[in-house]
Order: C-alpha cells, then structure tokens, then sequence
C-alpha cells in the first residue's frame, strides 16, 4: 500500500506492481521503438509499451517474459532496467519497472492491443500516451539517439 496525501490527509491506495518492455529494433536502420495502444478499459486507446502484472513467484524478467508473448506471440529478451516509474492514478500507485528489450523470435501481433506501431526518436511524442509511460519517453529518446 501507499500513502497518497488528499486535502492534508494521508490515505491508502493500493500499489500494483507492474513491468513494462522498451522493445527496441536497431536492426533496420534507425533504431526505433515498439508501442501498443490499450484495448480496454478506461485508459482504450493511450499508448504504452507492453508489459503487466508481475505474479506470485516470477521475477520481474520472468513476468515480462510472459507478459509479452501473451498479449504480442513474440518472444523477447529482457536486458538492463532502464528505471522504475511510481505514479499515482487517482485509485492506485503504479510502480513500473522498465526494460529494455528486444525480439528474439517472431513479428508482434497484438492479441489485446487496439493498435501497434514502432516509433523513432523524434515521433515519441506524437502519441497519446498513458501519463505514467510518458514519464520514461526522455530515457527511450537518449537510447534512440
């Protein structure tokens, strides 16, 4: 749980732990990076990069993983934490961890995605991206660059 502060008061939300993959291509010229846009929920539509909920017993590489070749059919290798993003939406605290990743076998199909796209340096920005993904867009452009 974490302690959000509302009108001076501390109250409890609920922490969700999740991981997220920077699926980076070098392979095609410039590098460019993989993004989803939400197929459900109240945030349908917004951009993220691809990941979940870490389960009871994986580690936060094995969930990603998982995660991964559950919602694209692609499989990935996980390699350095880029950072953990800590948001509060208005009913949780996410706590993110990002990785960067990339395709080892496979083209993404987006089995729970409306949408999916790769993206270079500079069109970072032209997205609609969920507020807490957003927070990590400066790292993935230096590696970008």
């Amino acid at each position: 749980m974490a302690l959000l502060r509302l009108r001076g008061l501390a109250v409890s939300v609920k922490t969700v732990r999740v991981v997220a993959a920077v699926i980076v291509d070098e392979t095609r010229g410039e590098p460019r990076v993989f993004a989803a846009a939400r197929g459900y929920g109240r945030w349908r539509g917004r951009w993220e990069f691809p990941g979940g909920k870490i389960e009871p017993g994986e580690t936060p590489q094995e969930a990603l993983r998982r995660e991964i070749r559950e919602e694209m059919k692609v499989e990935i290798q996980v390699g350095e934490r880029i950072g953990t993003i800590e948001y509060d939406y208005p009913d949780f605290h996410l706590s993110m961890d990002c990785f960067r990743c990339t395709i080892v076998s496979g083209e993404p199909v987006p089995t729970e995605a409306e949408a999916i796209c790769w993206l270079r340096a500079g069109e970072l920005n032209e997205l609609n991206w969920l507020p807490a993904d957003r927070i990590i867009l400066p790292e993935i452009e230096k590696i970008l660059r």
